[in-house]
């Protein structure tokens, strides 16, 4: 799905990101150019992004064990 259609940037996209390090909206910005033009996005790319980033955690959490 598209979360940021000025710059053509999907949830698969952010979740990538997040599985490179991508923390808050600002690392998205630097790394994707997510909500850099009208910044609509901004909310759905920041819930994008934490669900991600929770999804990492698990993932390590589960290999640790």
């Amino acid at each position: 799905m598209y979360v940021c259609i000025c710059q053509a940037i999907t949830d698969r996209q952010i979740h990538q990101a997040a599985r490179n390090g991508a923390k808050t909206l600002r690392d998205l910005r630097r790394d994707l150019q997510v909500s850099v033009d009208c910044g609509r996005c901004a909310n759905s790319a920041r819930q994008c992004l934490k669900s991600a980033n929770e999804q990492v955690m698990e993932r390590n959490e589960t290999s640790l064990r």
